[in-house]
């Protein structure tokens, strides 16, 4: 099945045609003015400068094709040109028992083909901090968005697991501990299958290690030739760097648990070092990369560039691979890999726009991405009330962990505030907590368009009121309670609608869920879905405040209604599941 939007285009979009006008000057949209009239098409004013007539004359010559048509209870026209539309309400009983035979609501399956997002970059032997908050809620709604849409989305947490870090922390260990195992040439048996230190311990070190590299130049000569020794296949390093690997992994998946975040794709860049040369040799035999005062470049300039595009550095001239070495050959990694791959999204820091749009440039250059699409889905930050980068009172950098434990006890204190879910133990309590502080965090990221900065407000966010995830969450358990209790009552939930005027606006709004999704989509832009929630759940509020539901006499009238309510908690949670939102059973 198709949208009300859909259905209608296509029959004001026929008149246009029978007028030898471009049959999409038809597009019918939601209206702007609701008071007005429920939809609008504004291809008049276009379809004149063309027809070189008036506007409201080639309108009235639409009006007057449509009043052909009896789905419409109102066909009027608007300021210079607007055609207003009503439909009857037969007309949308029958759209909403389509709809109802659908478990989808209407959504058609968008597209095909895999898709990798690419929305981690936590680092190995770091603590993961607020910077790695958006991107991870970004990149894993979108995940479940191109799902639901139809594609095979795979999320990789591309983790940064090589290059000098790694050799500053085994320089540093092994000054620490030279007695370790990993540091012994003559050692030949197996190195402990269990770390020799804790996670913390290896968070602490790493700063202390870059520091000491930055002090002392002999110090950092030892890093480079332990980095060089790992890349090389050292055993005792290698089986040194993969407890920091699988440390790291543990602390990463800890952090993101609370917030149902996951990964397909637990790679990280030393997955793809062997690549590296090969690529290298490659792109030098067909004159792709060149030398440039010692360093390996490749351009990527354009014709037409409106400002200065750099090459892409792909050996520093020491010999050092970039960031764009390893990402230029993890796409490589992933075209081998992934044969029917369409697409492949980037959810990082919007500063680093230029080095993908040289990654990008450069991956095409090479013939790796010819058939693929690459997007680079920039996010802004997290800030403080002072608009800078959010913070510990303390001044620091706030990890990963604390904003998520800062909210969830946040909205605990709001559970006390209003009194909810206090029949329930503390273990069931405090899961219901969890449930409505990822609420607040995801739907305040997911509500603001993913380049744009946003302020960390966590009163507003928490609030069980306004344009918040825990006001998302009380009205779905709150219809969820009125069908159980309907069900209880053997109350018949309908599969034939009976639409009155205070049904109609929820009815409409209901009808709008396949648009929002292929906006949604379309954009790569979450951001819709959770205004249109939103909407749902304020439309649900003044409809069950203006209609009788559970002491309605007429029982057809009821049991649309009632169905009018089911349908509105299944639309909310199948969005709020696209957000990574689980609503609890009650409250």
């Amino acid at each position: 099945m198709t949208s009300l939007t859909h259905i209608l285009s296509g029959i004001v979009g026929d008149v246009f045609d029978k007028l030898e006008l471009p049959k999409d000057l038809g597009t019918v949209k939601v209206s702007d003015r609701p008071d007005l009239a429920q939809f609008q098409c504004n291809g008049a004013m276009a379809a004149a400068k063309i027809a070189k007539k008036n506007p409201r004359e080639i309108a009235q010559t639409i009006c007057d094709a449509l009043l052909q048509n009896d789905i419409f209870s109102k066909i009027e026209i608007a300021g210079p040109g607007f055609i207003n539309l009503n439909l009857t309400d037969e007309f949308l009983q029958s759209h909403l028992k389509s709809m109802n035979t659908d478990d989808r609501y209407g959504v058609p399956i968008l597209g095909e083909g895999q898709i990798i997002l690419d929305y981690g970059g936590m680092n190995v032997a770091k603590a993961m901090h607020v910077g790695h908050f958006r991107p991870n809620v970004i990149g894993d709604c979108l995940r479940s968005l191109l799902r639901f849409a139809g594609y095979d989305a795979l999320g990789d947490v591309h983790l940064g697991d090589w290059g000098l870090q790694m050799g500053q922390i085994i320089s540093e260990f092994e000054i620490r501990h030279p007695d370790w195992p990993y540091f012994d040439k003559s050692y030949k048996g197996n190195y402990p299958p269990e770390p020799l230190f804790t996670y913390q311990e290896l968070e602490k070190i790493y700063p202390e290690a870059s520091q000491a590299c930055k002090d002392n130049k002999d110090r950092l000569e030892q890093a480079r030739q332990a980095t060089v020794k790992l890349q090389d296949g050292h055993a005792g390093y290698t089986a040194l760097w993969q407890h920091f690997i699988d440390l790291s992994l543990e602390d990463i998946k800890d952090n993101l648990a609370p917030l149902n975040i996951d990964y397909d794709i637990w790679k990280g860049e030393a997955c793809v070092h062997h690549f590296i040369a090969k690529i290298a040799e490659d792109m030098h035999a067909r004159n792709i990369s060149e030398i440039s005062n010692g360093a390996t470049i490749i351009p990527v300039s354009e014709q037409g560039d409106k400002k200065e595009m750099p090459p892409l550095m792909f050996f520093k001239s020491d010999g050092a691979v970039t960031y764009g070495t390893t990402d230029i050959a993890t796409i490589y990694d992933r075209i081998k890999l992934y044969l029917d791959l369409k697409k492949m999204i980037y959810v990082v820091d919007y500063r680093q726009n230029l080095h993908f749009e040289q990654v990008f440039r450069a991956a095409t250059k090479a013939g790796y991405t010819t058939d693929i699409d690459m997007l680079h889905i920039g996010n802004g930050t997290v800030n403080g009330p002072d608009g800078k980068p959010f913070k510990t009172r303390e001044g620091k950098a706030m990890t990963f962990r604390d904003l998520v434990n800062t909210v969830i006890a946040k909205a605990m204190a709001r559970l006390d505030e209003a009194d909810l879910a206090t029949d329930m133990s503390d273990e069931a309590r405090q899961e219901i907590a969890r449930k409505v502080g990822v609420a607040a965090l995801k739907y305040t990221e997911l509500s603001n368009q993913p380049h744009m900065d946003y302020i960390f407000d966590i009163d507003r966010m928490t609030a069980f009121e306004g344009k918040t995830g825990p006001y998302l969450l009380y009205q779905a358990v709150r219809i969820k309670s009125l069908l159980k209790k309907a069900e209880e009552n053997n109350l018949t939930i309908a599969d034939d609608f009976k639409i009155e005027a205070k049904d109609r606006a929820l009815a409409l709004l209901l009808s709008e869920f396949s648009d929002t999704v292929k906006l949604a989509v379309r954009q790569y832009s979450p951001h819709f879905l959770c205004e249109y929630a939103f909407n749902l759940a304020q439309a649900f509020s003044s409809f069950y405040a203006a209609c009788h539901i559970m002491s309605e006499q007429d029982e057809s009238l009821q049991a649309s209604r009632l169905k009018l309510c089911a349908m509105t908690h299944d639309i909310l949670e199948k969005i709020l599941n696209i957000l990574g939102i689980h609503i609890p059973e009650k409250m």
